[in-house]
């Protein structure tokens, strides 16, 4: 195969990230797909971190083991932080028909939690509180986010001030700028950080709610057409949510799509554009779109799972990653750097542009 140059778009949702862990360690077995600018926004910001600091640490074969022991190692410590053996002893007894998930759901840990946020502020711990996963990203083995090797790292959160989208890169893809990004505010209190443009501390939450992942900064000259998305929120759900669960769960994936669903309609009004002959002679890039996503496995689940997820599921999604990828490569591996494996029109095709 020859050589080809791509950047990556990670999106956030909590342990659904695992998916894109798996994505991430099937596209770093191909050793002539060079990725050249990486956007991520929470688990995305997470993930993208882990890999811009492995393939940074070292050139070649080196840099992509290195990469993937950081993701290894990332999960891995997830994994034990959110393990939780009450879950785990309660859905060993006996399977569960839907109208007993819906009981179980009202008293599981996760309701639990959910009740909670809407009682206790992260700010009620006081000297109590702390972020875990700040010595997390600190403890991986690569862990030079701001390294000059590697792809270009961009990492996306909201200004809690302004609710505007702040996308941290170079120097500034601290620790503290990935888990702002990742700080969900009923669970996290806000990461603040100083703005060297105005010298005013900014306080900021997850990036999920302006920029889901965050594209434009991958639209620069600089770097290839192609943006291959990693997805895992699911665009479509055919089945009408009925349950409370169902409905609280499809109206955070709505939010949590807005922003990309906004973008990528842009994308498809330029392209049009650029079909019809009315971008001659200007600066306005043509980016080429592709996707990998598992809808059928995102359906499946819940947002319960993303901040508890079940025993095995990491794993398992990882796994689902792997193959998404695998599939990708063998379906499209030749459109890269020629032409879109996404078709943005069909996506937009019962809306007016």
């Amino acid at each position: 195969m020859e050589r080809k140059s791509v950047n990556l778009a990670l999106q956030g949702g909590g342990a659904h990230g695992a998916f894109t862990w798996g994505v991430l360690d099937r596209l770093l077995d191909e050793h002539w797909l060079e990725i050249a600018g990486v956007s991520g926004t929470s688990a995305g910001a997470l993930n993208g971190a882990a890999l811009k600091a492995g393939l940074g640490a070292h050139g070649g074969r080196a840099g992509r083991m290195a990469a993937k022991e950081n993701l290894d190692r990332l999960w891995s410590e997830i994994g034990m932080m959110s393990d939780n053996r009450v879950v785990r002893w309660t859905q060993s007894l006996m399977p569960m028909n839907r109208s007993m998930q819906r009981w179980t759901e009202m008293f599981s840990p996760a309701a639990w939690l959910d009740n909670l946020t809407r009682i206790f502020s992260p700010y009620d711990y006081g000297p109590f509180y702390s972020n875990p996963l700040g010595p997390l990203l600190q403890g991986l083995p690569h862990s030079n986010y701001a390294c000059d090797g590697g792809p270009e790292l961009f990492i996306a959160a909201t200004n809690v001030r302004t609710g505007r989208i702040r996308v941290f890169s170079g120097r500034e893809t601290s620790v503290d700028a990935i888990i702002a990004s990742a700080c969900l505010p009923t669970m996290f209190q806000a990461v603040e950080i100083a703005d060297p443009a105005t010298g005013r501390v900014e306080a900021y939450w997850d990036g999920g709610f302006t920029g889901n992942p965050a594209l434009f900064p991958l639209y620069a000259a600089r770097f290839p057409r192609d943006i291959v998305i990693v997805a895992i929120n699911p665009l479509m759900r055919d089945v009408l949510p009925r349950s409370p669960v169902e409905i609280a769960d499809r109206v955070n994936e709505i939010s949590f799509n807005s922003s990309l669903m906004a973008q990528l309609r842009s994308i498809n009004f330029v392209k049009k554009l650029f079909d019809e002959g009315r971008m001659t002679n200007r600066s306005m890039k043509n980016v080429l779109i592709h996707l990998i996503d598992d809808d059928k496995l995102m359906n499946d689940l819940n947002a319960r799972s993303k901040v508890m997820p079940k025993p095995g599921l990491l794993e398992s999604m990882k796994s689902a990653g792997q193959v998404a990828a695998d599939v990708f490569l063998q379906d499209h591996a030749d459109k890269l750097n020629r032409t879109d494996s996404f078709d943005l029109q069909a996506l937009f095709a019962n809306y007016p542009a």
